[in-house]
């Protein structure tokens, strides 16, 4: 039963064992741990703090690159707005300046057609002048081919110039 009872002198080494490591460690160990404890938690807590300012500032910076983001989407959808009308307007004037080149050819050839036709139709008449005198020729000449058809013709005619 020893062990489980001890002596009286064993207690009271123990116990001023125990007192004298308690005042060193209180004048020489409790400060020192104390403080490093101390700027421990101040470490941790300013980490925490510079996490949590970390973090907001994160937010913001995402929010503005939200912002800018939207405001880029916005200007390229301007720059393609601008673009398709632009494209548009320029084939619309190439439309209207292709139909106006066109029917600056149509009326080009609608007038050289024309003065291809007057041309021939004055050709055709200058023609049938001729072919209409050659007849006329042959058929004078049959009918005054005798002296006495001659004669009656200038007699006719002599008398139709007194007449008039």
């Amino acid at each position: 039963m020893d062990l489980v009872t001890p002596d009286l002198g064993l207690l009271f080494w123990t116990g001023i064992v125990f007192c004298s490591l308690l005042f060193l460690l209180a004048k020489f160990a409790w400060k020192p741990i104390l403080t490093a404890v101390n700027d421990r938690e101040k470490s941790i807590s300013d980490a925490l703090e510079l996490a949590e300012k970390t973090r907001e500032e994160m937010k913001s910076l995402k929010a503005e690159n939200d912002q800018i983001l939207k405001q880029a989407k916005a200007e390229r959808d301007e720059i393609l707005k601008d673009a398709k009308s632009t494209a548009t307007s320029m084939i619309d004037d190439a439309k209207n300046k292709s139909k106006e080149e066109a029917q600056k050819i149509v009326d080009a050839a609608k007038d050289s057609i024309r003065s291809e036709k007057a041309a021939a139709m004055a050709e055709l008449k200058t023609h049938v002048a001729a072919l209409s005198l050659e007849i006329a020729e042959k058929v004078v000449r049959t009918e005054l081919s005798s002296d006495e058809k001659q004669k009656a013709l200038a007699n006719n005619l002599a008398s139709d110039i007194n007449m008039n």
